[in-house]
């Protein structure tokens, strides 16, 4: 594996950084000791410039390079679950119900790998714009460092991001043109009848019969709505109503995920489950109430500039090693709106045979980490290079 010379050795170093930030895992937008470990260490590394306080508690660090020339953006993810790890690791996490069950830890060393590398060889030209953002997981950080003006206060032309993969083997790329990540939805029914005695349903407007009817009408929305050449997930995840068997409750409660790449589909669903859910409450006698989310927008890669970071791969990992027009798949996102902001590409890089991803006993490859920064450094080097 051609890593970087020079960042294989210190390699040992970036261990010892993600097994710190392993143990402090934090939530959403409160990453403070998260952030606070990182801007120590880009201290450290020389950087030229540290901007805190970002999206709350994100980073943007400036590298200058050699020569006048653009900004690049990379970035990385701080974030943790609200999971409880069960693997009991010597550097597991001290905080209760809490985990990096994403890998946002590993995310979080690759950058400072290409960071020390960088500050330390500067053989690029233009600048180096490194994104340390919170709240992925929720919320969407990237959104809020968008709409806080990253972008345009550091001057970025484009930008880039890596996102560990368990079951890709160590080591290998993917990624495609176009969209790579769906958009991501949530929807909430809430319903409202009347309760009674469960020997006599006859006097009730039973709202678990009413649950169960949208649950199966707005599955017809996928088998019968949208072409089946357009990509369109949309799974009913909870269902809660009652609290003992001869009682008809009051009321109940419908949740889930819709996952779309087209917004002319997104529409068409958003249409349909007001017609559904208004539907099916007048034909159960009951009241209910959607309330539709939009979510993350699809992550949608730049054609250019996702074949320039395939050639980078190649150049670390081999060419066998990396699909380049990888299959689009139905997660999510929310460096979907950086990609909105600036053209870019989002890659995912092998974790090996290991747990997936928000497991509780996932845990970030350390052999990983070297060969992101190294990605992420050769991006550098190769997008602005020296005359």
């Amino acid at each position: 594996m051609p890593v970087v010379n020079r960042i294989a050795d210190y390699s040992e170093e970036m261990k010892t950084w993600r097994r710190h930030l392993h143990q402090i895992p934090e939530l959403g937008l409160d990453t403070v000791k998260t952030a606070a470990y990182v801007a120590e260490m880009l201290e450290t590394f020389g950087v030229d410039e540290i901007h805190s306080g970002i999206a709350q508690n994100g980073i943007v660090a400036i590298i200058n390079g050699q020569g006048e020339g653009p900004t690049i953006g990379l970035r990385a993810d701080m974030d943790a679950l609200p999971i409880t790890e069960v693997r009991d690791l010597e550097y597991k996490s001290t905080v209760p119900g809490k985990m990096h069950a994403c890998g946002h830890d590993g995310h979080t060393t690759m950058l400072l790998g290409a960071a020390k590398y960088l500050a330390e060889t500067r053989n690029f030209k233009g600048r180096v714009a490194l994104l340390f953002q919170p709240a992925e997981e929720i919320i969407g950080g990237a959104q809020i460092m968008v709409e806080e003006g990253v972008m345009e206060r550091f001057d970025i032309a484009e930008v880039y991001a890596l996102h560990n993969s368990p079951g890709l083997p160590v080591g290998h790329f993917l990624t495609t043109p176009g969209a790579l990540m769906a958009a991501v939805d949530t929807f909430t029914i809430n319903i409202k009848g009347r309760g009674g005695h469960g020997a006599m349903p006859h006097e009730t407007r039973d709202p678990v019969m009413a649950a169960c009817g949208m649950a199966q009408a707005i599955q017809t929305i996928v088998s019968r709505n949208h072409h089946a050449t357009e990509d369109l997930v949309i799974s009913v995840t909870q269902i809660h109503t009652g609290t003992v068997d001869n009682v008809i409750p009051e009321t109940a409660y419908v949740n889930g995920t819709i996952r779309t790449f087209n917004p002319e589909v997104q529409k068409m669903v958003m249409a349909r489950f007001e017609e559904i859910v208004k539907g099916c409450a007048v034909a159960y006698g009951v009241e209910a109430e959607l309330d539709y989310e939009v979510g993350y927008p699809a992550t949608i890669n730049d054609a250019g500039k996702a074949g320039f970071a395939t050639e980078v791969a190649r150049e670390i990992a081999g060419a066998a090693n990396v699909e380049g027009e990888a299959d689009r798949e139905m997660g999510a996102e929310d460096f979907s709106y950086m990609l909105q902001a600036r053209p870019g590409a989002y890659l995912f890089i092998g974790q090996g045979d290991t747990a997936g991803l928000h497991h509780p006993e996932y845990d970030f490859n350390d052999e990983v980490a070297p060969i992101g920064a190294s990605f992420f450094a050769r991006l550098v080097e190769k997008a602005q290079p020296l005359a």
